[in-house]
């Protein structure tokens, strides 16, 4: 299975490996915020090493930027770029996500992550041999380094590591404070506002107020300035960090709906009209996504969202020491 991204209002929920780069994993916000504090907890070695790396392989001035011209350095900008190169190279469709089945017990990895497809663990494993290879292109490390960055946001996505025949929550539609899930894709029953959209970005945007990224990392940064210290020195381990958002995939975004979503039997699915039309059945609980379960999930992205920023740092501080 394929469990991609949301299409914001308006835009077509694309599966599959022809994702649009209108799809996004914590949104144009939480990417550039796991960035900017990821950058903010840089060694002098590794912020000077992630500068040349960049400087030398720049992003195609060509390429569609879905969110747009910004102020952020190129570190920061670098966050939504991988989405964006979707666009180009259908094939890492992906990376960004592994579907690990909802009820699978806690154990061997690999089964999630076919190698016809790779998934997001194996990814950033391989762009990180890529950014330790100095004899790789300028291009290639600099484009590596983009990926890493966007991975380790996606990674901590909880819905990038959970699977219930429904795309990572893209085949439950929800009604997100009074806005009702509105069909729009006939052929495929895909529906926004749907449960990974109000994950990936609504509920981001909510709670950010407005704030920039620097704004809103900051703010973050006071907030979890008493755990930071311990999730620098952790051990860099992107299985046991899946395996979390997996686990709060289940507790914290399934597990606090209104209405209970059964685990489904693992099949095979490329739309949200497979599974016995998972999406219209799903429609059918009329899931209501209000104050309440805003005010449970708005800690748990919050964290997520410094976990991601921290631990890339230590990534890269790990690499140039």
């Amino acid at each position: 299975m394929k469990g991609n991204w949301p299409a914001l209002a308006g835009l077509m929920l694309v599966v599959g490996v022809g994702l649009a780069p209108s799809a996004w994993g914590w949104g144009c916000t939480g990417h550039q915020v796991v960035a900017v504090l990821a950058e903010e907890h840089l060694n002098p070695h590794a912020r000077d090493m992630v500068a040349q790396i960049l400087a030398a392989g720049p992003i195609d001035p060509a390429l569609r930027r879905f969110c747009g011209a910004n102020t952020l350095d190129a570190f920061a900008d670098s966050s939504t770029w991988a989405d964006d190169q979707r666009s180009i190279q259908p094939d890492t469709a992906g990376w960004h996500f592994i579907d690990i089945p909802r009820g699978a017990a806690k154990g061997d990895i690999a089964p999630y992550c076919p190698p016809s497809t790779s998934c997001i663990t194996r990814a950033i494993e391989d762009q990180l041999a890529i950014l330790r290879n100095i004899n790789a292109s300028a291009q290639a490390r600099a484009d590596a380094l983009r990926y890493v960055i966007h991975f380790f946001g996606d990674l901590h996505q909880p819905l990038h590591a959970t699977s219930n025949n429904d795309l990572g929550g893209n085949c439950v539609p929800v009604t997100f404070f009074g806005a009702a899930p509105q069909e729009k894709n006939v052929a495929k029953e895909s529906y926004a506002p749907n449960l990974h959209g109000v994950w990936d970005t609504d509920m981001v945007e909510r709670f950010a107020h407005g704030q920039t990224p620097q704004q809103f990392a900051n703010e973050l940064g006071i907030r979890f300035k008493a755990q930071i210290p311990a999730w620098l020195r952790e051990r860099i381990d992107v299985v046991s960090w899946a395996w979390a958002s997996h686990q709060l995939a289940e507790d914290s975004v399934y597990g606090a709906l209104p209405r209970k979503v059964a685990i489904e039997t693992p099949v095979e699915v490329s739309a949200c009209s497979d599974d016995q039309h998972i999406s219209t059945r799903m429609l059918n609980l009329n899931e209501q996504i209000g104050a309440d379960y805003h005010a449970s999930a708005e800690g748990v992205i919050q964290e997520q969202l410094t976990k991601a920023g921290i631990r890339l740092a230590a990534a890269l501080n790990a690499l140039w020491q």
